[in-house]
């Protein structure tokens, strides 16, 4: 009998494209906590200007939701890693010598579309080299790297700002990228592409069609409607926190917000990964709505430091658990070969989530302030609770889990 601890997770390869992954969305962070205020002191951006130089690697990534997923699936996870991530290295190194708004604009948009290739592609083939009894498990891990980034990068970044200057920032953040395309080159030649599946007449898939199912995978679409609403209620976090800290006087407090978050979320990791292939997809998802709600309630009470510090415990326990979640469900309800269009679709609705959000939830605040908006937030969980409760949690796997279902394999064979 397989069992979970008798399937290795932390292979050198799993290490290399856990590091590549990590690193794709440092930058990122890197980036976009700090390309407004660079549009504006270096070529005396307008507001909206400055909030498009940062936004519109969104959009590029946004855009080519729509095709990449096929592109990776139709190609091969191997080629598109390479090419995704030489593109994103060329694009942070093209930072360096960039001389006017326009141009700032462009490699916005081209580091956005080469960035959701280049994630989309690592993660589908990372997820080749994880165990079927150990999914949950193995995907958290590699959901844990997007959360240190999301907590260091801006950090980081304004580390560099406050000891250096931008040239100094673009430097190293095309460093960083040059050390995510080594870890891609190596776990490239380390493995090699998935043969296809034969039928009983010997004969493989036919290849993919382009066609609407190639963009959205009608298999992800109830899991990423309900993450598109978690998405855009914790995009009220994202966006809002620190003027909302500003307001409630609690700065301090929000500058440990995102740390709370990531210790949490790394303590429960390993656990909820295990419970999530053992006990199936329900048990997870519901602590960690309860979390996520919850975490609401106290950041719209919050008055003091600490009420913000531990509404970002709760929200690592929240978010921090939804997010890696519902990205191994997204690639337990494909087949291997649809690992691409899986990621692709999943993210395509969290950034639509975190695209809209931050408009919708500021026109919103300025009506009935961020504590009754995070109170609404707060009931979106809910609505997105009750969603989930009405589609995916009715499944064999939602209720079950995985694991019994390999050790069953594995004594037929």
């Amino acid at each position: 009998m397989h069992t979970t601890e008798e399937a290795t997770l932390f292979t050198p390869t799993f290490v290399m494209g856990w590091v590549a992954n990590l690193l794709q969305f440092l930058v990122f962070y890197f980036l976009i906590t700090t390309m407004a205020l660079y549009a504006i002191r270096d070529f005396s951006a307008s507001e909206t200007e400055a909030g498009f130089a940062a936004s519109s690697i969104v959009i590029g990534a946004i855009f080519s939701r729509f095709v990449s997923g096929y592109i990776i699936d139709r190609f091969g996870r191997h080629k598109i890693v390479l090419i995704s991530v030489i593109a994103t290295t060329l694009a942070c190194a093209l930072y360096i010598p960039i001389d006017s708004l326009p141009f700032l604009y462009a490699n916005r948009f081209f580091h956005g579309i080469a960035y959701a290739f280049s994630v989309t592609a690592i993660m589908a083939m990372v997820q080749e080299l994880i165990p079927s009894a150990r999914r949950s498990e193995g995907t958290g891990y590699l959901a844990l790297g997007t959360t240190v980034s999301a907590a260091l990068g801006p950090a980081l970044a304004l580390f560099v700002l406050g000891t250096f200057d931008y040239q100094m920032l673009f430097v190293v953040v095309l460093g960083i990228s040059i050390i995510s395309l080594i870890a891609s080159v190596v776990m490239y030649f380390r493995t090699s592409e998935a043969e296809a599946e034969l039928d009983e007449n010997g004969q493989g898939p036919a290849p993919a069609k382009f066609s609407f199912k190639s963009i959205v995978n009608p298999k992800i679409v109830p899991i990423g409607i309900f993450i598109l609403l978690v998405g855009f209620a914790y995009s009220g976090v994202i966006a809002h926190i620190n003027a909302f800290a500003e307001e409630r006087n609690v700065v301090a407090g929000a500058g440990l917000f995102f740390i709370a978050y990531a210790i949490s979320m790394f303590v429960m990791r390993s656990f909820l990964g295990k419970l999530q292939d053992h006990r199936g997809d329900n048990v997870v998802i519901y602590f960690g709505l309860f979390f996520f709600v919850v975490s609401f309630v106290v950041l719209s009470l919050a008055t003091a430091n600490w009420h913000v510090v531990v509404a970002g415990l709760l929200a690592g326990l929240g978010y921090g658990t939804l997010m890696p979640a519902v990205q191994a469900i997204a690639v337990g309800v494909v087949d291997k070969s649809e690992f691409g269009s899986a990621f692709s679709t999943l993210f395509l609705f969290v950034d639509i989530g975190f695209g809209f959000g931050p408009i919708i939830l500021g026109a919103l605040s300025e009506y009935i302030g961020f504590g009754a908006m995070y109170a609404v937030l707060a009931a979106v969980g809910v609505f997105a609770g009750i969603f989930y409760l009405c589609t995916h949690a009715r499944s064999e796997r939602a209720k079950n889990g995985v694991v019994e279902n390999v050790e069953s394999m594995a004594l037929v064979s």
